[in-house]
């Protein structure tokens, strides 16, 4: 069993539901899960996880949101076994800035698995390759960790 904190950044609902389906993958597994949401309480300590999940959306022409870049700092380290997947909309800034954010943070955290673009919404044919990356994401920690 593998334990997996998953934080994320929501404003608009996507990527919380996003973490949803996800934090149920992940359980459906067996593993254990504990979610974090971005900006609300005390940081959760990375360290008393096997790995970290990173939810962002992307905002204003590919940034990185001011409070995923305040999680980032306040944690103080790169942990490793970070995986991170993001929310975003190709209508402002087309392929080029779609999920920009999340394409930056597997960059920074030198994620060895490709992080997960959802389109706004996760919900209808978007659901099944969440819950594809999610058990890819296990399955990659098991194959690491073996």
């Amino acid at each position: 069993m593998v334990s997996f904190l998953i934080a994320y950044a929501s404003w608009s609902g996507n990527t919380k539901e996003v973490t949803e389906l996800i934090e149920q993958t992940l359980k459906d597994e067996k593993n254990t899960v504990a979610t974090y949401r971005i900006g609300v309480g005390p940081i959760p300590d990375p360290r008393q996880y096997d790995a970290m999940l990173i939810g962002t959306f992307t905002w204003d022409h590919g940034s990185t949101p001011a409070e995923v870049k305040d999680f980032v700092a306040d944690i103080g380290y790169k942990p490793d076994n970070v995986y991170v997947f993001g929310t975003g909309d190709t209508q402002f800034g087309g392929d080029d800035l779609f999920c920009l954010a999340a394409v930056k943070l597997a960059r920074f955290y030198e994620s060895r698995y490709a992080p997960l673009k959802i389109e706004q919404s996760p919900r209808g044919k978007q659901q099944q390759p969440i819950i594809d990356w999610a058990k890819g994401v296990y399955t990659h920690w098991k194959h690491l960790h073996a």
